[in-house]
Parts: C-alpha cells; structure tokens; sequence
C-alpha cells in the first residue's frame, strides 16, 4: 500500500497558535481512518503486554488494567492526513505507570506498538515516557468507539495520531529502530506535527 495523503480542509481564521503547521481544526468531528477493518475485541480473553529489552516482561489482563491508579489526557490531537482536534479528553492509564513494572533496560531506545491486527507503529522511547504517553479506553467520559480503537488504544498525542495504536495489545522495547506499517510505507519515522514530519524525507 502506497502513501495516502488524506484529507484536506479549512484552516481556521486567524492561525491558532495550538494548530500546528498545516493542520486545520475539524471541530466536533473526528475523521475515521485506519490501515484496515475494525475488530472485534473480546475483553475476556485481551491482554496486553511489555516485553522486549525490560526486566520484567509483563502481562495485563482488561480487569489488571482498570485496577491500576487512573490517568487522564485532556488536550489536543493531530493526524498526519491535515485534521487537528481540539480539548479532547481521554481517561485511561499512563504507560509511566506500566513500565514502573517492566522496567524498560538501559540498552531499550525505541519501542514498537502492535495491535490485535498485526498493525504496528515504532517510537523513540523518549515519545512514551514521563508522562507522554497513555493506554486509554475512554473518550469524552464514555467507552472508546471501536472505529477509534476501542475497547483500547494507545495514545501518543505529541506525535501524529497514526503513532496511537489502535486495539492495541503490545509493547515492545528494543536496541534499535524498527519500522511499522506505515514507516515502511512511507511516512516518517517520528512524526512530530510541529515539525510537519510526515513522509520520510521530511525534516
């Protein structure tokens, strides 16, 4: 599959200083794509897990997960395909408090985020830790959509929205960076929307 550039659309008026460069403010919307169909998860059976270069390889069961300490995420998203939106509020768990039990090794640089798909994503490990990053599966106080990754995703919401896994089911720490889907289809390895990387080659 080849580079999708997405959508276009209206910037706003004005130039909003939280609207990054190329971006436009979708409003009450929030666009819906993804690499391929939506599954349907059973919470019964779906775990996620942190292995790789950690200590302690771990995994959560859905009821593990919910009985962790809770975090939220109020504030802004933005997808490479141009659409930003505002003052979103996600509730979840904070992947800090995740690796206070996996305890990522020194060695660890970069992560890989897989979902129940296959789909994955790779990150720097700086983009997932101290408070940048979250396991969420609510929005708005209500249960996350399927079609946004529900019953549970990741969220990444300093980089571009392709980095917040879908369904996500997990974590991988490694030595070295490793392309995912999109990566080794074109887009960039990072992906920070302040510096407009998009598509490999950009700055």
């Amino acid at each position: 599959m080849g580079v999708t550039r997405g959508f276009t659309g209206r910037r706003r008026k004005g130039a909003d200083e939280r609207l990054p460069p190329g971006q436009y403010d979708t409003g009450a919307g929030w666009p819906v794509l993804t690499a391929e169909l939506a599954p349907q998860v059973d919470l019964s059976t779906w775990q996620l897990s942190i292995g790789g270069l950690v200590e302690t390889p771990t995994t959560w069961s859905w009821d593990d997960l919910r009985a962790l300490p809770p975090s939220s995420y109020n504030g802004d998203i933005h997808c490479v395909t141009t659409w930003s939106k505002f003052d979103t509020t996600f509730a979840g768990v904070s992947l800090d408090t995740l690796l206070e039990v996996a305890r990522p090794r020194p060695e660890a640089t970069h992560v890989v985020a897989t979902a129940v798909t296959g789909y994955t994503t790779n990150m720097p490990i700086d983009d997932v830790v101290d408070g940048k990053a979250w396991i969420v599966w609510e929005f708005g106080g209500l249960p996350l959509a399927t079609e946004h990754g529900g019953p549970v995703r990741m969220l990444v919401p300093h980089l571009y929205f392709w980095k917040s896994t879908k369904w996500i089911t997990r974590i991988d720490f490694l030595d070295h960076d490793e392309p995912g889907f999109w990566e080794r289809n074109g887009y960039h390895d990072r992906g920070d929307p302040w510096l407009e990387q998009r598509y490999q080659g950009d700055a």
